[in-house]
C-alpha cells in the first residue's frame, strides 16, 4: 500500500505536478537539495527515496541559475519546461519578464530651410547689372541729351550761316563774349581740381584747415566783387554768394572740435593710395570727357537762343549736365572705392583698369541712382541740422522739425553716400547697399563717429572755393568786355567749376568712406589701428562730445 503511494507520488513529481506543501517550500530547500545532489552528501537510502523527487524538481528550477547537469559525460544547460496550468493548484505561476529593447531610432536630419531664406554667398566678383531701372533711364537721358544737344549746336550754325542780321549778330556776340569765358572756367576748374587733390594728398591735415577758411575768403570775395558792379543781376548773385560766406564762416566755427579726428582719419585713409600708382586714372578719364561734353553743351546753349523756349531749353541743359557729371563723380568714386575696399578686406592689389570697366558697366545702375539721391540727402542734412537749431514756443515749426526729421530717418538709412563702397565690393543695389551698410554702423556703434565725419563737407568746399575762384575771373573779365553777360557768366562759371572739381575730389572721399565701412565689417583687420576704438571710448565716457546730425524725433519739452 505504501508502496504504490510512492509510486504514484513519484509520477506526479516526474510529470512536474507538486502539492501545495511543495509548492510552498522556500528557495533555501531547492538550493539545499541541489546541491546535495550535486556533490553527492547524504546517505544511500536518502538519496534513493528522492531521486525521483529532485530529478523532477530539476525542471522547475530558475533558468538562469548556472546548474549544469552532468549525464553521461555530456554537459546541457537545463531549460524550462513548456509552462502547464497545475491541476492540483490555482496558484499562478510566476514568469519572468524578460526585457526586450527598444529599437535604435536613427536621428533625422533637419529638413533644409525654404528657398526663400537661404542666404547667397558673399561674393566679390558679382556679375548682375544692379538697378537696371536706373540704368536704363540714364541710357535713354543720355541718348536724348545728345540729340538734344547735336540739334541745337545745328541750330547755331545755321543761325550764323542762313538767319538775317539781327540773329546773326546776336550769336556771334555770344561766341565771342560767352564761349572764352566759358571754355577758360572749364580749363581752369580743371586745374584746380588737380591741385586741391595733389594737396590734399600731401598735407591732409593743413589742407582741411585751409580749405575751410579759404573757401570763406574766396566766397566773400566774389560777392563783394559782384556787388560793386553795382548792377541788379550782379548785387543779387553777390548777396547770396555772402550769405554763403557767412554761413561757412559759423560752420567753419561750429565744427572746431571735429577736424582733429577727421585730419586724423583722412591720414590713415589715404596712405593705401602709395600702393596703387594708376588710381588716379579714372579721374583723368572723366574730366576729359567732362572737358568735351561740357564744351557742345556751351555750343548747345548759343543754339538754344535760336529755338523756341530759350529759357526751358536752357534750363533742362543745365539738369541734365548736373546728372551727368554727377555720374562721373560717382564712377570715380565706385572705381576707387573698389581698388581700396578689395584691399582692406583681402589684401588685393586689384586692377585699376579693371575696376574703372566694371564701374561704367555692371555698377552704372547704382551710380546713376545715387546721382539721383545723395545730392537730395546732402541737401536735407543741412536743412535737418537747421531744424534741430530751433528752440522756442512755436508749436508749428516743431511739427514741421518733427516731421522733416522723420522723413531724414528713413532716407539716411535707405539712401546714403556711403552705399558705394558695398555697391563697388559686393555689386549690391543702391538701396541694399545704404541699408546694410548703416546696419554694420548701427552693429559696431559707430553712428555718432561716421554722423560727425565732415570729409563730404570739406569735398564740398572744395568745389564751393574752385567756383568762387572762377566766378572772381571771369566775372572780372566779363565786366571788362561785355557787361550784360556778366551775372550769366558768374553763375555758369560757378557750376562748372564747382562740377569738375568734385569729380577729382571723389577720390579722397572714396577712401575715407572705404576706412569706416570695412573697419565696421572686420574691426579685428591687422590694417586698421586705434583710431575709432579710442574715438569710441572717448565719446562713450564723455570727455569728447559729437553733435551728430539729426536722424530721430527729438523730444522736445514743455518749459515751465
Amino acid at each position: 500500500m505504501d508502496d504504490g503511494k510512492k509510486e504514484e507520488g513519484l509520477r506526479d513529481l516526474e510529470k512536474g505536478e507538486v502539492g501545495k506543501n511543495d509548492v510552498e517550500d522556500d528557495d533555501d530547500d531547492d538550493d539545499e537539495d541541489v546541491e546535495n545532489v550535486a556533490h553527492g552528501h547524504g546517505g544511500h537510502g536518502h538519496h534513493d527515496e528522492h531521486e525521483g523527487f529532485n530529478v523532477s524538481r530539476f525542471h522547475r528550477l530558475n533558468p538562469t541559475n548556472p546548474l549544469r547537469i552532468v549525464m553521461n559525460s555530456n554537459t546541457r544547460v537545463a531549460k524550462p519546461p513548456p509552462p502547464k496550468k497545475s491541476q492540483r493548484s490555482h496558484t499562478p505561476t510566476r514568469s519572468i519578464p524578460i526585457p526586450t529593447p527598444a529599437p535604435i531610432q536613427t536621428p533625422q536630419p533637419p529638413p533644409p530651410p525654404p528657398p526663400q531664406q537661404q542666404q547667397q554667398p558673399v561674393t566679390l566678383n558679382s556679375r548682375r547689372y544692379t538697378n537696371r531701372i536706373s540704368l536704363f533711364i540714364f541710357a535713354l537721358h543720355q541718348l536724348l541729351a545728345i540729340a538734344l544737344v547735336c540739334f541745337l549746336v545745328f541750330k547755331g550754325i545755321q543761325g550764323l550761316v542762313q538767319e538775317s542780321g539781327s540773329v546773326k549778330r546776336k550769336e556771334k556776340r555770344v561766341l565771342m563774349y560767352f564761349l572764352p569765358q566759358v571754355e577758360a572756367a572749364t580749363f581752369m576748374s580743371i586745374i584746380l581740381a588737380f591741385i586741391w587733390q595733389g594737396a590734399i594728398r600731401k598735407w591732409p591735415t593743413f589742407m582741411v584747415h585751409f580749405i575751410l577758411w579759404f573757401t570763406f575768403v574766396m566766397s566773400l570775395a566774389a560777392g563783394i566783387l559782384l556787388i560793386c558792379f553795382q548792377k541788379p543781376p550782379t548785387d543779387g548773385v553777390g548777396v547770396c554768394f555772402i550769405a554763403f560766406a557767412i554761413g561757412n564762416g559759423l560752420y567753419g566755427c561750429w565744427i572746431s572740435h571735429r577736424i582733429k579726428f577727421c585730419c586724423k582719419v583722412l591720414s590713415l585713409s589715404l596712405q593705401p593710395m602709395s600702393k596703387f600708382s594708376d588710381l588716379n586714372r579714372p579721374t583723368y578719364y572723366m574730366l576729359a570727357a567732362g572737358f568735351l561734353w561740357i564744351s557742345l553743351w556751351t555750343l548747345a546753349v548759343v543754339g538754344a537762343l535760336n529755338f523756341y523756349f530759350p529759357p526751358l531749353v536752357i534750363i533742362a541743359l543745365v539738369l541734365s549736365l548736373a546728372w551727368t557729371t554727377e555720374v562721373m563723380r560717382n564712377v570715380v568714386n565706385i572705381t576707387v572705392s573698389r581698388v581700396i575696399a578689395l584691399y582692406y578686406l583681402r589684401g588685393m592689389q586689384s586692377s585699376t583698369q579693371f575696376c574703372f570697366l566694371r564701374a561704367l558697366t555692371r555698377n552704372l545702375g547704382s551710380a546713376c541712382l545715387g546721382s539721383l539721391f545723395v545730392p537730395t540727402i546732402e541737401a536735407l542734412r543741412i536743412v535737418a541740422r537747421g531744424l534741430n537749431l530751433l528752440e522756442g514756443e512755436d508749436e508749428f515749426m516743431f511739427c514741421c522739425a518733427r516731421c522733416c526729421l522723420g522723413v531724414m530717418q528713413s532716407i539716411f538709412r535707405n539712401g546714403n553716400s556711403w552705399a558705394y563702397v558695398q555697391i563697388a565690393a559686393y555689386g549690391r543695389g543702391f538701396v541694399m547697399a545704404s541699408q546694410d551698410t548703416w546696419s554694420l554702423f548701427e552693429k559696431e556703434d559707430m553712428v555718432p563717429i561716421v554722423d560727425a565725419d565732415i570729409t563730404s563737407s570739406i569735398c564740398f568746399l572744395t568745389g564751393v572755393c574752385s567756383g568762387s575762384m572762377c566766378v572772381i575771373v571771369v566775372a572780372a573779365w566779363t565786366q571788362s568786355v561785355h557787361k550784360s553777360f556778366t551775372a550769366t557768366l558768374s553763375l555758369l562759371t560757378f557750376f562748372i567749376g564747382y562740377l569738375l572739381t568734385r569729380i577729382a575730389m571723389a577720390v579722397p572721399h572714396a577712401c575715407v568712406s572705404c576706412y569706416y565701412v570695412c573697419y565696421a565689417e572686420n574691426p579685428e583687420n591687422r590694417l586698421f589701428d586705434k583710431t575709432i576704438k579710442d574715438r569710441q571710448a572717448l565719446l562713450k565716457t564723455g570727455r569728447e562730445v559729437v553733435v551728430p546730425t539729426p536722424r530721430g524725433l527729438r523730444r522736445y519739452t514743455t518749459r515751465s
